[in-house]
């Protein structure tokens, strides 16, 4: 399980005008470096006994003036998981540490710009590499929007704990196209679309999971247990079978509104891929002011998902005893709700910016085996200081 990182700052007001006339307004000494440094701690927990701590830290230098920014992270996930997936297998609980480290920068002088990035993770079964690159326009009446345009390669390489990749591994090469605008509407309202374009090819299967087979779909109802399982599942299992190639569509819109002391950030987004899997997300923030120093941001989001195409609870096998095309086990590719409700705070103090947020998840299963709810707490805290 990747990390979750989150770390909120309610936006400056737009009132502050263009971006060109604050650059202009700034002193020579405010054309100097300046730098910060953040540190953070989030942790994960959910009622599917799998826990997650992460620790992490980030800086960055950077000159307004110039345009230049350079800036790097690295982060530990620390995980331990004794799910329903693993015990159905008869596995015990394992432990597991992911190293991630990444870098990037940005140089936008004037009104045209480039921003690269680039990350490794590491993990003892499973390896990611990733770059990209984003060019950055602004246009318009005293250059208000923005145009951008990105494109990122990832490769992830899949393996068995224990076994090197030159022994086993299954390579997959993602390119993604990110093509984006954000036009200022007024002084105080902001509105952004952005499109993502994602091609994968290579084996995605995971080589620990088992599919149970059954003589009849209608043997296991929605959340059947494990011993109800095995009493009636077939004797034959096999590794999950996924398709080789995935191409990924999803277009975001985004809209922000400052009042004098509120901020409304709204989030949607739509997704669809070639495997029939369609979503929708919804993500609302509301950053409050409740002073100079200290802010509140209350959280709501809700994430609606149709299943693949593919996805069966109970897969059966044919007449002749032959297995389906595919097959999947991740219960995250079937019909599912997300619901988050949550929200933080952050407060400056002598000079440290310190965040807190805790976030409550329900995720309702609605065709799966095993389990039909998993409820998750996910909490952060966040310290960090600018240095002029």
């Amino acid at each position: 399980m990747v990390g979750v990182r989150a770390f909120i700052r309610a936006p400056s007001s737009p009132r502050a005008g263009s971006r060109r006339a604050r650059l202009c307004s700034l002193t020579t000494a405010d054309a100097e470096w300046t730098s910060r440094v953040k540190l953070e701690t989030a942790g994960y927990s959910d009622s599917d006994h799998v826990a997650v701590l992460t620790p992490s830290i980030a800086g960055a230098v950077e000159n307004p003036l110039k345009g230049l920014r350079l800036g790097g992270s690295y982060l530990v996930d620390a995980v331990s998981a004794a799910s329903v997936d693993i015990v159905s297998t008869a596995s015990k609980r394992w432990n597991e540490v992911r190293h991630a480290g990444a870098l990037d920068f940005k140089y936008k002088p004037h009104d045209f710009g480039f921003a690269g990035n680039g990350y490794v993770s590491m993990e003892p079964d499973h390896r990611s590499l990733g770059v990209g690159g984003n060019f950055v326009l602004d246009f318009g009446e005293a250059h208000a929007h923005t145009a951008t345009f990105g494109y990122s390669f990832a490769q992830d390489t899949d393996g068995r704990s224990g076994t090197p990749f030159s022994v086993f591994s299954r390579v997959v090469d993602k390119h993604t196209l990110s093509p984006g605008v954000t036009f200022t509407v007024d002084a105080s309202t902001m509105l952004s679309f952005m499109a993502d374009v994602m091609i994968e090819r290579g084996n995605t299967s995971k080589p620990y999971r088992y599919i149970p087979f059954f003589a009849s779909s209608s043997d296991v109802a929605v959340g059947a247990s494990i011993d109800k399982v095995n009493a009636v599942r077939l004797p034959e299992r096999a590794l999950e079978h996924l398709p080789e190639s995935r191409n990924r569509f999803a277009i975001s819109a985004r809209f922000l509104h400052r009042w004098e002391r509120t901020t409304l950030r709204l989030l949607e987004r739509l997704y669809v891929d070639s495997w029939g899997l369609v979503a929708t997300t919804t993500d609302l923030r509301l950053p409050v002011d409740v002073t100079q120093r200290f802010r509140l941001f209350p959280h709501l989001r809700l994430n609606i998902q149709h299943g693949v195409s593919f996805w069966q609870r109970a897969y059966t096998l044919g007449a002749d005893g032959s297995f389906p095309k595919y097959y999947a086990g991740d219960r995250e590719l079937g019909p599912l709700r997300t619901y988050v409700l949550g929200g933080g705070g952050q407060v400056d103090l002598a000079g440290f910016t310190v965040s807190a947020q805790v976030d409550g998840m329900y995720t309702q299963f609605l065709d799966a085996l095993f389990i039909q709810g998993r409820s998750a707490i996910l909490c952060t805290l966040g310290v960090e200081r600018v240095f002029e």
